[in-house]
């Protein structure tokens, strides 16, 4: 299973931003200042958000993908990483918020399932603009390919 890496998405709009306002920086990435504050702050793109913030920052959005085998950190970790970093939290709310969020997941996580499971989020595809069709064509070709390549070479 491939997930987008979030956490680096966001470390990289966040530089690549710099002293830009985050208005500024979401008009010259074609996104609503909500859509770029909040992946900036970690949040699921939709695809052509993503799309839109791949071209802003001149990177392909395959090196975004990552397998959970190879992930760093833990999804506890990174749901407890975004807590700490919520500036709308006081660090005591965020801690006792974790340490529940930690222990019903100690409870609840069952053991990671081995399956192969590709999937694409296309909440908007409905109302693509002209000429977007073409682009997500040659996006969802690219990481077709690469997924493609991953599981013949016994990654996935």
């Amino acid at each position: 299973m491939e997930r987008l890496d979030l956490t680096q998405l966001g470390a990289m709009l966040r530089e690549r931003r710099g002293k830009l306002s985050l208005r500024q920086a979401a008009a010259e990435a074609g996104v609503s200042f909500s859509t770029f504050t909040r992946i900036e702050a970690g949040a699921q793109p939709d695809l052509t958000s993503f799309t839109l913030l791949c071209a802003w920052l001149g990177v392909s959005p395959g090196q975004f993908f990552m397998s959970t085998a190879l992930r760093e950190v833990a999804p506890i970790d990174e749901a407890i990483a975004h807590l700490a970093s919520d500036p709308r939290l006081e660090p005591d709310a965020a801690s006792k918020i974790a340490e529940m969020l930690r222990s019903m997941y100690d409870v609840l996580a069952k053991a990671p399932v081995q399956r192969q499971v590709v999937a694409c989020h296309l909440r908007a595809a409905s109302m693509l603009r002209p000429g977007v069709p073409e682009r997500l064509n040659s996006l969802l070709g690219e990481m077709h390919s690469k997924l493609a390549a991953r599981v013949s070479a016994g990654e996935l």
